[in-house]
């Protein structure tokens, strides 16, 4: 069992941020950590570097001058590319509050236009490098132009995100701001490292609103995270409506951690969630964690525990000690009906059965269970997704079956069962917990989080590698990463983001960008120019005294 602290007062980070230790997302600080003061690149008018993106590009060419936006700027779309048209309403979306500009969106005017640099912000399809991928873009700025181009609408969505940090940290504010707005002149060519770029959302332990989880996907499509996995279910709290089964929201999100409230998403409202999502270029993965975490299920349907008596709601942080009954037949009817409705209400690729601390059952009755579920997702066309401890049951093509995904977080040494299941032709998500769990503290002290897998600071959530951290396990076996939140000790939006940033990026770099540009030294110095921007966008972050901020 995973040690489990109890929640820090929240009068503790009230006095840490009385303290300076925290960021206060709407008042810009002049100085770095320790009384240097703070490198001059983060005003309205400073103009980047094309290398100053988080993710570090694949390719960077500077050239000529800088391009400028003025109050006449168009922003050109590939006739009759609903691709182009999409991006480009994210990109007006995103500059028309800070610059004040109007950004009309309108079409080439012909085929040639494709081809040749226009005055403006063009956005095209049409003449993408094959070689770009599903993901890759390039970005050209030089005279009067920027042209985005891309063979796929989340290649053009990821363009629009490098455009956006090429401008000044001013172009975040949501109130007209006076410029100038510069683009570096060059070159960027780019595409992903890892096609599965994700973050963890505990929304079981600690209820987020729609707005709030509509808010952290801001947050992610800015460094190209392209999945929020969303953990929907716990003991503490089941915050999904599921049709036939009303119970599991109207008494099983009636709880949270420390007792609160709780909550729940209704169809409608996850749909908001996904549609938003997909907007910014983000697939959802919901997680239904199965069969252990399941004591709200069981307090709102009794009928599947084993002696059918309900067991009291839980508020409080351990784990392991419920499960569903699994030698009852309904028990799999429930399942069946849970996994059908999530992967009706969901358009990607996976669907995640959790699958970890099952602690009450035994190992013969979790295989039992989990090959019976695993043909539930497979018959709804989803990639099954689990916790590293159910990849050693999955079949994957060489054993006849399906891939299977295991998301990878005990940290050390794997053991032979689960390399055996890769070597079947199944994959992992890299989410190990002492460098991608960003619910563990930064530092002793700090007032949220847990440090069961000890402290994890900035450097600690970059400075590691997927393809090399465990043994065994090689760049053909990783599917991608996942930075990982839970919520045990955290209550809403302002928490998440203190404890995602400054770490988030990192292993969104180490996610996106080319192995051989991981460095720590140019790395933290580019972080730095992030400070700004969050405090333009009211994102709280944590002053971390291992980065260099920016004014």
């Amino acid at each position: 069992m995973r040690p489990r602290p109890k929640t820090f007062p929240r009068a503790a980070l009230a006095a840490v941020a009385v303290a300076g230790l925290l960021a206060a997302p709407a008042v810009p600080a002049t100085a770095a950590p320790g009384g240097a003061a703070a490198p001059g690149r983060g005003g309205s008018a400073a103009v980047a570097d094309l290398s100053d993106v988080i993710p570090l590009p694949a390719s960077v060419a500077p050239s000529g001058r800088p391009v400028e936006l003025g109050p006449g700027t168009l922003v050109r779309v590939q006739a009759g590319s609903p691709e182009a048209a999409a991006a480009a309403q994210l990109l007006v979306d995103l500059l028309r509050p800070s610059t004040g500009f109007r950004l009309p969106v309108v079409p080439t005017d012909g085929p040639d236009d494709a081809s040749r640099p226009l005055s403006g912000i063009s956005l095209l399809t049409d003449g993408a490098d094959p070689a770009l991928g599903d993901e890759g873009y390039v970005l050209e700025a030089s005279g009067r132009s920027v042209v985005l181009r891309a063979a796929t609408r989340e290649g053009l969505l990821h363009a629009v995100q490098t455009l956006r940090q090429l401008l000044p940290p001013a172009v975040e504010a949501r109130d007209a701001q006076p410029g100038p707005w510069l683009v570096p002149g060059g070159r960027v060519e780019d595409r992903p490292r890892f096609a599965y770029r994700g973050a963890m959302l505990d929304v079981a332990r600690h209820f987020m609103t729609v707005e709030e989880v509509q808010g952290y996907v801001d947050s992610l499509a800015a460094y190209k995270v392209n999945h929020l996995h969303l953990h929907l279910t716990d003991d503490q709290g089941w915050r999904i409506e599921i049709p036939g089964w009303p119970r599991l929201t109207e008494v099983g999100a009636a709880t949270e951690v420390g007792g609160g409230p709780g909550g729940s998403y209704t169809q409608e409202d996850y749909a908001a969630i996904v549609a938003y999502a997909a907007e910014r270029g983000v697939t959802v993965v919901p997680e239904v964690d199965l069969p252990g975490h399941a004591n709200a299920a069981l307090v709102a349907y009794p009928e599947l525990t084993c002696d059918g008596v309900a067991p009291e709601p839980y508020t409080g942080i351990e784990v392991g000690f419920s499960t569903l009954c699994v030698d009852k037949e309904v028990t799999y009817d429930f399942v069946g009906d849970v996994v059908r409705a999530l992967a009706a209400a969901t358009p990607g690729e996976y669907l995640h059965i959790g699958g970890d601390e099952a602690l009450v059952t035994t190992e013969e009755e979790y295989a039992r269970f989990m090959r019976r579920v695993l043909p539930l997702v497979e018959a709804t066309g989803k990639t099954a997704v689990g916790w590293q401890e159910l990849l050693p049951l999955a079949a994957g093509p060489a054993g006849g079956g399906p891939v299977t995904v295991g998301q990878y977080w005990v940290p050390g040494a794997p053991e032979q069962p689960l390399l055996d299941s890769l070597a079947r032709g199944n994959r992992v998500v890299m989410s190990p917990a002492d460098h991608a769990y960003l619910d563990m503290k930064y530092a002793e002290g700090f007032p949220l989080g847990l440090q069961w897998a000890g402290f994890t600071g900035v450097e600690d959530a970059f400075a590691w590698d997927p393809a090399t951290y465990a043994e065994g396990i090689g760049e053909q076996d990783v599917l991608g990463v996942e930075a990982a939140i839970f919520s045990e000790t955290l209550e809403d939006l302002d928490d998440v983001e203190t404890m995602a940033f400054p770490r988030l990026p990192g292993i969104a770099e180490i996610g996106w960008s080319p192995r051989a540009t991981h460095d720590w030294a140019t790395y933290r110095e580019r972080l730095a120019l992030q400070g700004p921007r969050w405090e333009r966008r009211g994102v709280d972050y944590y002053r971390s005294p291992e980065v260099p901020w920016a004014g």
